[in-house]
């Protein structure tokens, strides 16, 4: 699976999200520019020291993602803005989750040349504007695996005080 983030602001949430993307073995697309440094101590002690496994990409701008893309790449945009339930989302290996910045969401550019493919993880309304960002991608991207019945065999420790083998980050 991959996830894509476009132009995140928030570092804690960047690397918190990279966490999950080791701990599924997924992709970290992070498109357009950050709203921080990837060097910044946030980012850095909220992947803890899984993000040196992480396997990431960056791209400048959207178009560079999409260039990017293989030809008929199953995309899944999340929006709160969205009218159709993720739940009704049939994810495909390898699709592609994207979440917009936590401050303004993903541009209206995106809602138009893909209508089709927005979806909302459903809240109960009045209760909260939306979901952090790293909470929505977890859902999202354990339903995709969920579907795809995607599993992964346990990584054996190394010994009692060892840590886990190096095959998690690719």
């Amino acid at each position: 699976m991959h996830v894509v983030l476009y132009e995140p602001d928030i570092p804690w949430n960047t690397g918190n999200v990279g966490r999950t993307c080791v701990a599924t073995r997924s992709t970290l697309h992070l498109v357009g520019p950050l709203g921080f440094s990837l060097e910044a101590s946030e980012v850095r002690r909220s992947g803890l020291d899984y993000w040196e496994n992480l396997i990431l990409r960056q791209h400048a701008a959207w178009n560079d993602f999409a260039r990017s893309l293989p030809s008929h790449a199953p995309l899944y945009f999340f929006s709160k803005k969205a009218k159709k339930d993720f739940w009704s989302a049939t994810f495909a290996e390898g699709s592609y989750l994207i979440f917009g910045c936590e401050t303004r969401g993903l541009p209206e550019f995106l809602h138009q040349d893909y209508a089709d493919h927005f979806y909302r993880i459903p809240m109960e309304e009045g209760c909260v504007r939306s979901l952090n960002l790293s909470t929505a991608v977890g859902i999202a991207l354990y339903e995709a695996l969920r579907q795809t019945s995607r599993r992964h065999p346990r990584v054996p420790l190394s010994g009692i005080h060892g840590s886990p083998a190096s095959s998690c980050g690719g």
